[in-house]
């Protein structure tokens, strides 16, 4: 376990448009506020696809985290997430989880990790910045190189 205690910094609240990519409105949004560290306590969306991790496939390791992803279309969302700091490559790393009902299927419901989406009418989203101390994102060799947020 690792903990640490965060200084918050600005709250921002950010409305994503129809059609623009998820990833990169978020990048747009940090970018034009100079964020580069936070939290997103929650967000609403609708999005017109969602690629999240997941698998109708047996899994040969349960234990071993899942690569591959499913593709949903038209979606109501509910997510959070942190945002992290790559010093190498002086970008953002969105770690993002979602829940969405399927419209057209009962509102048949999936969880998971977000890899890519486009918003459908809209994403509404706030953003805590952390004024410290740094977090970023280290894989952790002994747990199949999953990125792991840490603080510095």
């Amino acid at each position: 376990m690792r903990s640490h205690n965060l200084t918050p910094g600005r709250k921002i609240g950010v409305v994503f448009d129809h059609g623009d990519d998820f990833f990169t409105a978020l990048t747009d949004a940090c970018r034009a506020h100079d964020i580069k560290q936070g939290y997103i306590p929650m967000f609403i969306a609708g999005l017109s696809t969602a690629k999240i991790v997941g698998t109708c496939q047996r899994l040969e390791n349960p234990d071993a985290p899942v690569w591959s992803h499913v593709d949903l279309t038209n979606v109501e969302a509910l997510g959070g997430g942190t945002i992290a700091w790559d010093q190498d490559t002086q970008t953002i790393t969105p770690h993002i989880h979602i829940t969405v009902g399927l419209k057209e299927h009962s509102a048949a419901a999936h969880t998971s990790h977000l890899l890519d989406a486009t918003v459908q009418f809209l994403t509404e989203m706030l953003i805590i910045e952390i004024t410290s101390p740094a977090m970023y994102r280290l894989p952790n060799p002994d747990l199949y190189d999953v990125p792991q947020l840490r603080f510095n």
